[in-house]
C-alpha cells in the first residue's frame, strides 16, 4: 500500500501525526545501533577485554575521550528517525556496551536527556565483556517483561558470546516483543555455524511467543554479522525478501531490498555489508492500519556519519583508526523501521 502524506505540524506525545484523505496516522520509530566499543575508563578486573580501553591501555582511553564518545553517540540518537518521528526512537536496541554504567552516562547526556530514556540491560558472559541492551522512551513504550537468553552450545559449553535480550511491552496500546542480538563474529572456520545456531535460538524465542499468541508482533534486531542473503537469516529464520512471500507466522527482512540496492550499514575491504538487520513477523505486515503495521525501513547513513578522508573514506566514521583517536561515532550505521497506526 502506498501512502502520500500531507505532513502536518501537529506533534503528539506518542509520535508524529500524518494524514491521507480523512485518515490520520501515528508513526513510531524502532531502531538499532552498534555503538562500537562503548567502554568506560575503569578497569574491570573480571574482564580482561576492557584492558585496551583504559587510560594506560593501547587506546589511551581517557575520561575526555570517553565523554567525546558519549557526546557523539548521543548526537546520533538525537537525530535518528526525526524525519517522521520528532520524538525520536520509541525503542532503540544497542550493542557493544560494556555495562549499565555506560548506558546511564549515555542517557544522561544533554543531547538526549530530555527524552528520559530508560534502560534494559543484563551482563552477558561475552569474552570481550560487551553486551546488548535496549533503550526506550517510557512515554511511548511500557515494558512488561524482560529475559536474557544465553547462548549455550551443547558441544562447546565453554564458548562465550552475547546473550539475546527479549523485551516485551506495550507500544501504541498493543503488545510488542523485541529481541536484541549481537551474533558471533566472523572469526574462525566455523563462525558460520555459530551464527546459524544463534538464529535457531532467536527462532525458538519467537516460536515460544507465537505459541502463546499466534499473532504476536515480534521485532528481531541486531548486528547479526551476516547479510540478509546468508543462511542464518535466509534459511534458518526463513526471513523473506518480499512481503508477499511471508506466510502467517513467518518473517519479513526489512533490510533485504536495501541490501540488494547496494546500501550497507558497514564497509570492509571495498564491500558493503548490511549486518545490522531488523526482521519482523507477519503480524506487522498488511494494509489494515487499525493496528500497528510496518511502513518503511532505512539505514541511517547521514553525511555527518561518513568518513571524508583516509583509506576508509566513504565508510562509517569510527572512533579509532588503529589506535589513533579520530573522534568519530561508530564503524556501523544505525538501522531503523517505522511503524504506523491509524488514529481513530
Amino acid at each position: 500500500m502506498k501512502f502520500k502524506y500531507l505532513l502536518l505540524t501537529l506533534c503528539l506525545s506518542f509520535g508524529f501525526t500524518q494524514m491521507k484523505a480523512q485518515k490520520s496516522y501515528a508513526t513510531y520509530c524502532v531502531a538499532f545501533y552498534n555503538v562500537e566499543n562503548l567502554f568506560d575508563t575503569e578497569d574491570d578486573v573480571d574482564n580482561p577485554g576492557d584492558d585496551e580501553y583504559l587510560p594506560n591501555g593501547a587506546n589511551a582511553w581517557t575520561p575526555g575521550k570517553y565523554q567525546k564518545k558519549l557526546d557523539n553517540i548521543a548526537k546520533v540518537i538525537s537525530r535518528i528517525g526525526k524525519d517522521y518521528c520528532p520524538a525520536g526512537p520509541a525503542i532503540l536496541g544497542v550493542s557493544e556496551v560494556e555495562n549499565r554504567r555506560v548506558l546511564e552516562d549515555l542517557v544522561k547526556n544533554e543531547r538526549i536527556s530530555d527524552v528520559g530514556y530508560e534502560i534494559v540491560h543484563y551482563e552477558s558472559p561475552d569474552w570481550r565483556g560487551i553486551d546488548v541492551a535496549l533503550l526506550y522512551n517510557p512515554k511511548l513504550f511500557r515494558v512488561t517483561n524482560t529475559v536474557a537468553q544465553p547462548y549455550i552450545l551443547p558441544d562447546n559449553p565453554n564458548f562465550k558470546t552475547r546473550d539475546q535480550l527479549l523485551v516485551s511491552g506495550v507500544l501504541a496500546g498493543e503488545p510488542v516483543h523485541v529481541i536484541v542480538n549481537h551474533w558471533p563474529s566472523r572469526y574462525g572456520s566455523k563462525s558460520t555455524e555459530l551464527r546459524e545456531y544463534a538464529a535457531s535460538i532467536t527462532k525458538s524465542l519467537v516460536d515460544s511467543l507465537q505459541q502463546i499468541d499466534p499473532e504476536a508482533k515480534v521485532i528481531i534486531m541486531g548486528d547479526l554479522n551476516d547479510d540478509p542473503d546468508d543462511r542464518s537469516t535466509r534459511v534458518v529464520l526463513n526471513a523473506k525478501k518480499y512481503q508477499k512471500d511471508v506466510k502467517p507466522g513467518g518473517y519479513y527482512n526489512t533490510m533485504w531490498r536495501l541490501y540488494d540496492l547496494g546500501v550497507g550499514s558497514l564497509g570492509y575491504q571495498g564491500k558493503w555489508n548490511l549486518f545490522d538487520q531488523i526482521i519482523i513477523t507477519h503480524s506487522l505486515l498488511g494494509s489494515e492500519t487499525s493496528s500497528l503495521k510496518f511502513w518503511r525501513s532505512e539505514v541511517f547513513n547521514k553525511d555527518f556519519l561518513i568518513r571524508k578522508e583516509g583509506k576508509r573514506k566513504g565508510y562509517p566514521w569510527r572512533t579509532f583508526d588503529g589506535n589513533t583517536f579520530i573522534d568519530g561515532y561508530s564503524d556501523h550505521f544505525p538501522t531503523l523501521i517505522y511503524l504506523i497506526k491509524e488514529i481513530k
